[in-house]
């Protein structure tokens, strides 16, 4: 009953013979396993051309979502582009007002005068005082 199995290489009938293994059979699907792999690269590779000369002819915005918006400026205030510049500008145009004779109106005599000519008339003549509005 207990009766022994042998192993798959003491039968002499579970070993291969020589003649068994179809090396021909093998490399022609080992062939055409390469020829497959070749054929889908190929056409793969085309694929990508096709996709990317679509790609090139179609004009895409730059951003999608401001279509129609590129004449639209944001609200007041806006950010500066170039804030040194601008900073430059203002000091510039604040000392020519501060540093130099200008007409504010010809007809009515009003001159604009340097800041330091202003502070040096003012200390000689002195603030004008309002004496009636202090007493009551």
């Amino acid at each position: 009953m207990n009766e022994r199995h042998p192993a798959p290489h003491d039968r002499p009938e579970a070993q291969p013979a020589a003649g068994d293994v179809n090396f021909t059979a093998v490399l022609g699907f080992a062939g055409a396993l390469v020829a497959t792999a070749v054929v889908v690269h190929l056409l793969v590779w085309v694929l990508f051309r096709v996709f990317d000369s679509r790609e090139t002819t179609r004009v895409v915005p730059e951003y999608p979502l401001a279509i129609g918006a590129a004449d639209r400026q944001p609200p007041e205030p806006r950010l500066q582009n170039k804030p040194r510049e601008d900073l430059r500008l203002l000091r510039d145009q604040e000392d020519d007002l501060l540093n130099n004779y200008r007409w504010v109106d010809r007809n009515a005599g009003i001159v604009r005068i340097p800041i330091d000519e202003a502070i040096k008339i003012t200390a000689r003549r002195g603030l004008p005082s309002q004496q009636g509005k202090a007493a009551q």
